[in-house]
C-alpha cells in the first residue's frame, strides 16, 4: 500500500506561497483545513503551519517531505477567515503568508527557533488540578533560569516533536514566547473556597457548628458560606471566590486560615479568563431621540452597507448600542472597529454597563497571551465562555468570527484604518465590506466627516446614506472663530505660542471650572533645533529628516527610525553654544502652559505619553473625573472622545495641516479641525473653538467655521475630478528602496521602461517622497492612476510580472519593491 497518498497544502507566516507536504493515510484522517501541523523547512528548521488544502495523489514532479505532526484537534483558522485572508492577499498585492503573520498572535505561530521562557508568576501558583507529564516537567525544569529555543528543548528532552507539549504549557500560560517577555504577562488566578470533603452530611455540619460556639468569627464565616451556597450539595459543594466570601462575612484572612486548619473549608487556585469581565449590567438600553429612532429604523432595514453621517455629538454610539442589542438577540457576533486604541478606553465602559462581560477588547497594547485569549474565545462560537462583541482596532478584522452579524466601523474616515508597514497594507474599512459579505453581516460606516470616497459611494447608491443633523439633547454646535496670527504678532498680542485671545479664553474657562482641549498635530518639544550662528540643523544619521527635540529626556529623536542622540551643548559644526529650538509640539505647549497658568492641572495625550499599556485609560479617566483641567494632544484627541465639561477647544496651528504636500491635505485638515471642534459643548455647556492660523481666509477654514460638510465635499470633488484623483480613479503607489542611490535610480528607470508600455500617461515617476531616505535606504516612488473600469486584477498581474523581471537581475537582488493599493 502506498503510504504517501495525500498532498497537504500548508501556509506559513513567511513571505512565501503555500507549500505542499505529504501525509500518511493514518495521519491524513486527522488532518483538516484550519489546523496547525508541524512541518520541516530546509535542513534544520521546523514550523507550525496552517493546513489550507488537502488533495489525493498531488500532481507534483518532486518528492514531498512528510508532515512531522499535528498540533490541533480542531481548526484555529475558520473557512470564512481564510476567505478574507485570500482576498486581502490578492487585492493588496502581498502573499497569503504575510496576511497569516499579521492575523495570528505569536503564541499560535511557533517555529524551532522560537524562544520560550517560564512565566514565573504562573509557575509559582500552579492550579492543583493541572496535569503535567514527564516531558512537560522536563521543559519547565530546563527553563527555570533561562530562555531556550524549541530546538534546544527538543534536544534536552530527547523528544523530536515537542510542539504539542509547548502548546499545552502555552495554553496554561506556564511558559511564554519570546515576544511576551517584555510584557511581564501574568495570568489572572483566583482562590475559591468550598466545604471540606469530610463534611458530607447535615449531621457532620451540625457537629462543626457545635465545635465553633466559642469561635464566633469562624461560625460567621461558615454561616455566610451556607447562605450563599444554599441549598447545599454535599457531593458537589459550591466553590465561592475567597475575596467575595471574606467581604460578605466581614472576617479576616486569618479567620479563614483557622477554618482551613480545622478541615472546615478547602481552597483551590483557578485560572480566571481575564476577558470574561464580571461587570454587572448597570443600565438598560439608551433612550433614543426621534431623530435617532428614525436613523435606527433605517439602519435595521437597510439591505446594503450604510454610511451614517451624523454631526459630532449627534448620538451615533447610542444607535450602535441598539444595533448591537438587536444582533445579540439573533445569537450573532458583533465587531466594533475603532481607529485608535485610546477610543477603546471610553467606549468599553459604555458598552460594558449595557452588555456586561460579553465584550472583549483586541489591540496591540495587549500582550500576546491576552490577544491569544481573545482569539481562542472567538473560536468558541456559541459557547458560554465565548465573547459576543469584539471592540478593537484594524487587526480585529482578522479574528476568527464564526457567526458575525454586525460590523461597525466608527470614524470611518480615519487614515489609521490603513496599515502601512509591514504588509499586508490593507484598509480595514474596505476589508470590512468584504468581511460583511462573507458572513452576510450588516455593515455600518459612521462619521461626522466621512471620507470623500465613502460619501461619493453613498451618493452613487453603493451605500445607503443615513443622516443625523442635530446634536443629542438639543446641544448646540460650538461657535468657531479664527485668530489671525500674523496680525496678532504684529500687534504684539502673542505670548510664546498662544494668542492673547486663546490664553484669555483658557483662563476664563478654568475660572468657570470648565475644561479645555488643545490640539497640536506634532509631538515632542520642537520639530528641530538650529544653531543661531551657522544655521546648522541636527539631522538623522539614517534618514533625510531633522531630529525632534524631546525635553523630558533631553534627547533629539528621529520619528522615522528611532535614532536618537543627547541634546548637544554646543553646535557640532561651529562650536557655538547658541542652539535654539524651532517650532513647537505638544510637549512644548504643556511646558509653556505650566508656566503661564501654574495652577492648571495639565496632561498630554500623544504617542510619547501613552507608551505603557494603561496610559490611555489613566489619562482619559483623569480628564473625565476632572482631576485634569487641560488636555494637550495630537490627533488622538480628535477621535470620538466624549467629555461633557469641555467648553473650549484650541487648535494651536492650522497652517501645518493645510500646507502638507498631499492631495488629501485639505480633506484631512477639514476632518481634523471639525472633529476636534466637536469635542466642545457636547452637553449643556455652550462650546467655543479658537483656531490659530496665518491664513484665516482659507476656504477650508471657512467651511469648518460654518460646519459646512456639503460645501466642502462639492469643492473638493470638483477639484479631484479635474485632476483625476480618487474617488474618480484608483491609485497604486510603487515604492523602490535600496541603500545605494545610484543602483536605485538605475532600477527605477528600468522599471519605468517596462511600466510605461503598460500604463502610458497614467504612470507618474519615479520621484522621491517628502522624506527620500529612511533607515539608510533611498526611496523612489511611482504613482499609477487607473480608470475606475480598468481590469484591476490584470493590472496587478502585469505589475507583479514587472517586479519579477526586475528582481531577476543580480544587481537588484537587495532591491525592496513595495506595492501600496489605495494609499491613504
Amino acid at each position: 500500500m502506498n503510504r504517501r497518498i495525500f498532498g497537504i497544502e500548508v501556509l506559513l507566516p513567511l513571505y512565501l506561497k503555500t507549500l505542499t507536504y505529504s501525509a500518511s493515510v493514518d495521519m491524513a484522517d486527522s488532518i483538516k483545513a484550519g489546523i496547525r501541523v508541524i512541518i520541516p523547512l530546509g535542513n534544520k528548521k521546523m514550523y507550525s503551519g496552517i493546513v489550507v488544502g488537502i488533495s489525493e495523489n498531488p500532481d507534483v514532479d518532486f518528492e514531498l517531505k512528510d508532515i512531522i505532526g499535528i498540533i490541533d484537534e480542531t481548526p484555529i483558522v475558520t473557512a470564512s477567515q481564510l476567505e478574507l485572508w485570500k482576498w486581502i492577499a490578492a487585492y493588496y498585492m502581498c502573499t497569503l503568508g504575510e496576511v497569516m503573520k499579521a492575523a495570528l498572535p505569536a503564541c499560535l505561530k511557533l517555529e524551532s527557533q522560537t524562544k520560550i521562557a517560564v512565566n514565573h508568576p504562573v509557575y509559582n501558583n500552579l492550579p492543583d488540578n493541572l496535569e503535567l507529564d514527564d516531558i512537560d516537567r522536563q521543559i519547565i525544569a530546563n527553563l527555570l533560569d533561562k530562555q531556550m529555543s524549541m530546538d534546544d528543548l527538543a534536544k534536552k528532552t530527547g523528544k523530536k516533536n515537542i510542539l504539542p507539549n509547548i502548546k499545552k504549557l502555552l495554553d496554561a500560560t506556564i511558559v511564554i514566547v519570546e515576544e511576551e517577555l517584555v510584557n511581564n504577562y501574568k495570568s489572572k488566578f483566583q482562590s475559591f473556597i468550598s466545604l471540606h470533603p469530610d463534611i458530607d452530611s447535615e449531621q457532620k455540619l451540625v457537629e462543626v457548628f457545635d465545635s465553633l460556639k466559642k469561635a464566633r468569627k469562624q461560625e460567621q464565616l461558615l454561616r455566610t458560606y451556607i447562605e450563599i451556597a444554599s441549598p447545599l450539595d454535599f457531593a458537589h459543594p459550591l466553590e465561592i471566590p475567597k475575596n467575595e466570601l471574606l467581604d460578605k462575612s466581614e472576617v479576616s484572612e486569618s479567620v479563614y486560615k483557622f477554618c482551613e486548619e480545622k478541615s472546615i473549608f478547602t481552597s483551590a487556585k483557578k485560572r480566571i479568563d481575564r476577558l470574561k469581565n464580571d461587570v454587572v449590567v448597570q443600565k438598560g438600553l439608551p433612550e433614543l431621540s426621534p431623530a435617532q429612532n428614525e436613523a435606527f429604523d433605517r439602519l435595521k432595514t437597510a439591505a446594503k452597507p450604510v454610511l451614517l453621517h451624523g454631526i459630532t455629538s449627534s448620538g451615533k454610539t447610542e444607535i450602535y448600542i441598539r444595533l448591537i442589542d438587536e444582533t445579540l438577540k439573533e445569537n450573532r457576533q458583533v465587531l466594533y472597529l475603532l481607529p485608535e486604541i485610546a477610543l477603546t478606553t471610553q467606549i468599553i465602559d459604555r458598552l460594558r454597563v449595557v452588555f456586561g462581560g460579553r465584550v472583549g477588547i483586541y489591540h496591540s497594547n495587549f500582550s500576546d497571551a491576552e490577544r491569544t485569549e481573545v482569539y481562542n474565545n472567538l473560536l468558541k462560537s456559541g459557547d458560554k465562555d465565548g465573547v459576543d462583541i469584539i471592540l478593537g482596532v484594524r487587526s480585529s478584522l482578522l479574528l476568527p468570527f464564526g457567526n458575525l452579524g454586525l460590523i461597525i466601523v466608527d470614524e470611518e474616515h480615519e487614515s489609521t484604518y490603513k496599515q502601512y508597514e509591514p504588509a499586508p497594507r490593507y484598509n480595514a474599512r474596505d476589508a470590512a465590506i468584504v468581511l460583511g459579505k462573507i458572513h452576510g453581516a450588516k455593515l455600518v460606516l459612521g462619521s461626522a466627516t466621512p471620507s470623500l470616497e465613502s460619501y461619493y459611494n453613498a451618493l452613487q447608491g453603493k451605500y445607503e446614506l443615513v443622516k443625523l443633523t442635530e446634536r443629542y439633547g438639543n446641544a448646540i454646535l460650538p461657535e468657531i472663530r479664527t485668530i489671525d496670527m500674523k496680525r496678532a504678532y504684529w500687534k504684539k498680542k502673542v505670548v510664546s505660542n498662544f494668542s492673547e485671545a486663546l490664553l484669555n479664553a483658557i483662563k476664563d474657562a478654568l475660572a468657570r471650572n470648565e475644561q479645555v482641549i488643545l490640539f497640536q498635530n506634532r509631538r515632542g518639544f520642537s520639530p528641530f533645533v538650529q544653531c543661531e550662528a551657522c544655521g546648522h540643523v541636527a539631522k538623522c544619521k539614517y534618514c533625510d529628516v531633522s531630529l525632534t527635540y524631546h525635553k523630558y529626556n533631553n534627547v533629539l529623536t528621529c520619528h522615522y527610525c528611532g535614532y536618537s542622540i543627547s541634546m548637544p551643548p554646543i553646535c557640532p559644526e561651529c562650536k557655538s553654544p547658541n542652539i535654539k529650538t524651532k517650532g513647537f509640539g505638544t510637549e512644548k505647549i504643556e511646558d509653556e502652559l505650566s508656566l503661564l497658568i501654574p495652577e492648571a492641572r495639565i496632561e498630554r495625550l500623544d504617542l510619547d505619553a501613552t507608551k505603557s499599556k494603561y496610559a490611555y485609560g489613566k489619562i482619559l479617566h483623569g480628564f473625565e473625573a476632572h482631576t485634569v483641567d487641560i488636555l494637550v494632544g495630537t490627533q488622538m484627541i480628535t477621535k470620538g472622545l466624549d467629555f461633557g465639561n469641555v467648553s473650549l477647544v484650541g487648535i494651536m496651528n492650522a497652517d501645518n495641516l493645510l500646507n502638507f504636500p498631499d492631495f488629501r491635505a485639505y480633506e484631512r485638515s477639514f476632518q481634523l479641525m471639525s472633529q476636534v471642534a466637536g469635542r466642545a459643548g457636547r452637553k449643556d455647556k455652550p462650546g467655543e473653538v479658537i483656531i490659530q492660523t496665518s491664513i484665516p481666509e482659507n476656504p477650508v477654514i471657512r467651511q469648518v467655521i460654518r460646519h459646512d460638510y456639503d460645501s466642502f465635499f462639492v469643492t473638493q470633488t470638483d477639484e479631484r475630478r479635474t485632476f483625476n484623483y480618487p474617488p474618480f480613479c484608483r491609485l497604486i503607489v510603487l515604492s523602490l528602496k535600496h541603500p545605494k542611490e545610484d543602483v536605485l535610480r538605475e532600477a527605477a528607470e528600468t522599471l519605468k521602461t517596462m511600466l510605461v508600455k503598460i500604463f502610458g500617461k497614467d504612470l507618474a515617476g519615479p520621484e522621491p517622497p517628502p522624506v527620500g531616505r529612511v533607515q539608510n535606504k533611498f526611496i523612489l516612488n511611482f504613482r499609477i492612476k487607473l480608470k475606475k473600469n480598468a481590469d484591476l486584477n490584470n493590472c496587478k498581474r502585469l505589475i507583479s510580472d514587472a517586479f519579477t523581471s526586475l528582481k531577476t537581475e543580480r544587481k537588484y537582488a537587495s532591491l525592496i519593491i513595495i506595492a501600496d493599493v489605495d494609499p491613504m
